[in-house]
Parts: C-alpha cells; sequence; structure tokens
C-alpha cells in the first residue's frame, strides 16, 4: 500500500477486541485495492492471533463504505480488456474481501455509521452481526450502473431476508433506511447515531469474553446450515461438539456449571 493510502484503513487492538476503521470520508470509504487487502489481511490476522476475540469494522465519517473505488479502476482495471479479466478481479478482490469476513475465526461486528452501498453493503451482511445507526441506509446500488451484483450479494441476500426480498432490492436499487434494515432481519439493532460507538464497544467486550472457540465453530456451523443436508449438518455439529469438548473454555464451561459460578473464558 502506498504511503499515502496507509492511514486509510485504521487499525487498533483493545481488550482482546481487533477495531479495523475504513478512513477515507471524503469518498464515503469506498475501496482502493489497497484498502481491500489491507482489510482482508487484518482479518487474517485477527484469525491467527490468540490475544484477538472478536472485530470490529466500522467506516469513517457520513459512510460505512460506498463499494469499490471504480474512479480509482478498483474494478475497471487498466488498457485493453480480455475474456476472464472481470472473472479474476471479482474472484480475487471483492468475493476475496467478503470471504475473509465469513471464515473469520472470531465473530465479526459491523458498525455501520453511514451509507452501505454495493460492495459495502455486502461487506457489513457478510458480518456475524450488524449494528446500524439511525442515519445508516444499505443500497444494492448496481442495478442502478447496469451490473450484476458482485460481492457475494447474490448468496448473501436470499439467505438473510429470502428470494423475492433479495429480488426487489436487487432489481430496483432503492435505499432502504436502517429501519427498514431491521426489519427485514437485515440488521440486529439501530440505535441512535450518537450511541453507535459505544453499543459496538459493548457488544465486543461481550464477544470477546466470551467462548471464542466455540463461538468459531459455531460461527462456521450456521454459515454452512443453508448449504447441508440434514446428515451432513448433524455430522458437522458431531465433529464441532468433539473438537470444542478438547477446549480449556469447554472445560471451564462445565466446571463452573457443577459448581454453580460464573466461567471465565481465556479464549484457549
Amino acid at each position: 500500500m502506498p504511503v499515502s493510502e496507509q492511514t486509510w484503513v485504521l487499525h487498533e487492538t483493545a481488550g482482546q477486541v481487533a477495531y479495523i476503521t475504513l478512513n477515507r470520508p471524503e469518498a464515503l470509504n469506498a475501496l482502493t485495492p489497497g484498502q481491500r487487502d489491507r482489510v482482508i489481511a487484518l482479518l487474517a490476522d485477527a484469525s491467527a492471533d490468540p490475544d484477538v476475540r472478536a472485530v470490529v469494522l466500522t467506516g469513517t465519517g457520513r459512510g460505512f463504505c460506498a463499494g469499490a473505488d471504480l474512479r480509482g479502476g478498483a474494478g475497471s482495471g487498466a488498457g485493453e480488456r480480455v475474456a476472464g479479466d472481470v472473472a479474476r478481479t471479482l474472484r480475487l478482490g471483492a468475493q476475496r474481501l467478503v470471504a475473509a469476513v465469513l471464515d473469520c475465526e472470531k465473530p465479526v461486528l459491523a458498525a455501520v455509521n453511514g451509507t452501505a452501498a454495493g460492495l459495502g453493503a455486502h461487506l457489513a451482511l457478510a458480518c456475524d452481526l450488524v449494528l446500524a445507526a439511525e442515519s445508516a441506509r444499505f443500497i444494492e446500488v448496481f442495478v442502478r450502473r447496469g451490473l450484476v451484483p458482485d460481492g457475494g450479494g447474490a448468496y448473501l441476500l436470499p439467505r438473510l431476508v429470502g428470494p423475492r426480498r433479495a429480488k426487489e432490492l436487487m432489481f430496483f436499487g432503492d435505499a432502504l433506511s436502517a429501519a427498514d434494515a431491521e426489519r427485514l432481519g437485515l440488521v440486529n439493532r439501530v440505535v441512535a447515531d450518537g450511541e453507535l460507538d459505544k453499543t459496538a464497544r459493548e457488544w465486543a467486550a461481550r464477544l470477546a469474553a466470551g467462548p471464542t472457540r466455540a463461538l468459531a465453530l459455531t460461527k462456521q456451523l450456521v454459515n454452512a446450515s443453508l448449504d447441508s443436508d440434514r446428515a451432513t449438518a448433524f455430522a458437522a455439529e458431531a465433529a464441532a461438539q468433539e473438537i470444542n469438548m478438547t477446549t480449556e473454555d469447554a472445560q471451564e464451561g462445565v466446571r463452573s456449571f457443577v459448581r454453580r459460578t460464573d466461567p471465565e473464558y481465556r479464549g484457549r
């Protein structure tokens, strides 16, 4: 990432929570390739770091993320385009970003502070939990540009709201208010703009105090559930529980239940 872009993604770890903040407010946090790759790398780091037990993804200014920075060439490429270029760009770019959120081994909380459009909307919807400020909006903007939804949108949306609602959002490209997003099940909770950061930190602290490996395995089971038949899902559940029972947190949970004390999970 060029020196001029290094501040476009802010990162800090506090209280065992990794905070990833898109910081290009003048562009509503539209993602450049460098920003995108930085977020992917930070999510991978969070997965591998035992001292990180939750992740918060948010933005500065009026936008959470306005999608890919098409003006900067993030989605268009340069020079003459040949067959396969677009698919390759998506596979290595937007799809890799959304997959990084879905595959992160720590719970990822989106704190949507403003407009989430296109890839930005899908980035939020890929997160495990979504908090939205009252002023936030979600826009399936692709149809306005004559484009097919990408960044996993046609995979994520029907699983969250069903195919008919997904088609309505994608066919018309209308802005969806935070309240309507909550009503449809796209958002866990809507809070006042001034309360978003406080609420996100409270939720993240609760996640970070939880049994981290159990949460990771639960995330994997839920994310795979809609693509699995019952036999496969049950087998995966049994295997996950088998793995989880080898963790210190699971043993602490059982001990605390027997002793009738509050468990103290260490993420191990």
